[in-house]
């Protein structure tokens, strides 16, 4: 008996439009009515999550938030932190100090604001064409700029992680460098190819969602995940099933019980109609 659904956002329940297909959310809905639990976990932060969460009705069902890569989850009825843990405010400032001292963008949040060194300094060349970066991640999130020279002077809140983005090629050849300093103290890791994340020494969604799974009695053989980037191999090999998308990196493909469709061919629903629906 499957008694919760864990889902990434990015490349596994939204398409590549950023949006949840009809098809998808009609699924999600119809098993949240049969007391099925539904859990948004992703590295957005909570701001950049509740639009699909309440799109999907997670307050009205008491379905789960777990942001920034398992720093928190919320409870989306009603808006109770069941879990949190931040990076301690000197490892966040010598990690943003640290930095400093490579070719990389990073940003911090708190509840409204983005803060970046310089919010027109965002261009990255991905797949042959500029992004900004900046303003991706700020709509994304939906959080107004706020510029901060050093940003470790900007903290004045939790952080529950650091994210920082650079060309591909760039953070792969200097991942040790940004990491190594601090490695004993927090958990780095690559959530896509641009983006490296920082997070308080051993988060991530897993470790989260045990803590407030064994409160709420669902053991983790009831539990089906979808994911699809690096930052999803903790709920894949947590889950009693463990699904990648087609579009899955292969490190996870190589560990999930099953592939499925992509994020864009309603791979979601094409597996809980199996499990879940008549």
């Amino acid at each position: 008996m499957i008694k919760a659904i864990l889902l990434d956002l990015d490349g596994t329940l939204l398409t590549d439009q950023k949006l949840i297909s009809p098809k998808t959310k009609e699924t999600l809905l119809r098993v949240q009515e049969d007391g099925v639990k539904v859990v948004l976990a992703s590295g957005r932060p909570k701001r950049g999550i509740e639009l699909f969460s309440d799109e999907l009705r997670l307050h009205e069902f008491g379905g789960l938030i777990v942001s920034s890569n398992g720093a928190c989850v919320t409870d989306a009825r009603t808006n109770e932190t069941l879990f949190e843990k931040t990076i301690r405010l000197e490892d966040a400032s010598a990690i943003l100090d640290h930095l400093s001292t490579f070719d990389v963008i990073p940003m911090i949040n708190d509840e409204t604001y983005m803060y970046v060194n310089d919010v027109f300094s965002g261009m990255l060349e991905l797949n042959g064409k500029p992004f900004n970066i900046i303003e991706y991640e700020s709509r994304g999130g939906r959080f107004q700029l706020r510029e901060e020279p050093r940003l470790a002077d900007a903290i004045t809140f939790p952080v529950y992680k650091i994210l920082v983005a650079g060309q591909p090629d760039y953070l792969q050849s200097h991942a040790d460098s940004l990491a190594g300093p601090f490695t004993d103290r927090v958990t780095g890791m690559f959530t896509a190819a641009m983006y490296y994340e920082f997070t308080d020494l051993g988060i991530d969604k897993a470790r989260a969602l045990d803590h407030v799974f064994r409160e709420m009695g669902i053991d983790r053989e009831h539990v089906i995940a979808f994911g699809d980037g690096h930052n999803d191999r903790s709920i894949i090999e947590y889950a009693g099933i463990g699904v990648a998308m087609d579009n899955a990196v292969e490190d996870i493909k190589a560990i999930a019980n099953e592939i499925t469709m992509s994020n864009n061919h309603d791979g979601i629903a094409t597996v809980l109609s199996r499990y879940l629906t008549t």
